[in-house]
C-alpha cells in the first residue's frame, strides 16, 4: 500500500524563528505517523527549517524553482541550488505562478527536465 503524503505550503508566511517554532511544536504530533510529512516553506526559513527538522519524520521542500539550472535570473532558485543544500521536495506549477507570473504547462516541464526534477 502506498504511504500517503500530508504536505503543508505556508506560501509568503512566517520567519525563521517562527517556522523552527512550528516545527518543533509540529514534531511529537506527527512522530508516529505511517503517511510521509513534508513542509515547503519559503526560501529564507528552508536552511533553519532543514536543521530543526533533522532527527524527525517531518521532510522539508521549497515551494518553487526557477526552470533554469543558472543564469541571471535575479531573485530566482535552480534546483542545483536546492539539491545543495539537501532539500528534496519543490512544488512546482501553482495556480498563483500561473496566474501572477504567467507560468505555463511549458516553463513547469522544462523545469523538471533541466532541474531533474528533484
Amino acid at each position: 500500500m502506498r504511504r500517503k503524503v500530508i504536505a503543508g505550503n505556508w506560501k509568503m508566511n512566517m520567519l525563521p524563528n517562527e517556522a523552527m517554532d512550528f516545527i518543533n511544536k509540529l514534531t511529537p504530533l506527527v512522530k508516529s505517523t505511517k503517511n510521509e510529512v513534508i513542509l515547503c516553506v519559503p526560501f529564507t526559513d528552508l536552511f533553519y527549517a532543514l536543521l530543526t527538522a533533522q532527527d524527525t519524520n517531518i521532510k522539508i521542500g521549497a515551494q518553487n524553482m526557477h526552470f533554469e539550472e543558472s543564469g541571471a535570473y535575479t531573485g530566482e532558485v535552480s534546483g542545483k541550488m536546492l539539491k545543495s543544500i539537501n532539500v528534496q521536495y519543490v512544488i512546482i506549477g501553482h495556480s498563483e505562478r500561473r496566474a501572477y507570473f504567467n507560468e505555463t504547462d511549458e516553463t513547469v516541464k522544462t523545469g523538471r527536465k533541466y532541474n531533474n526534477c528533484i
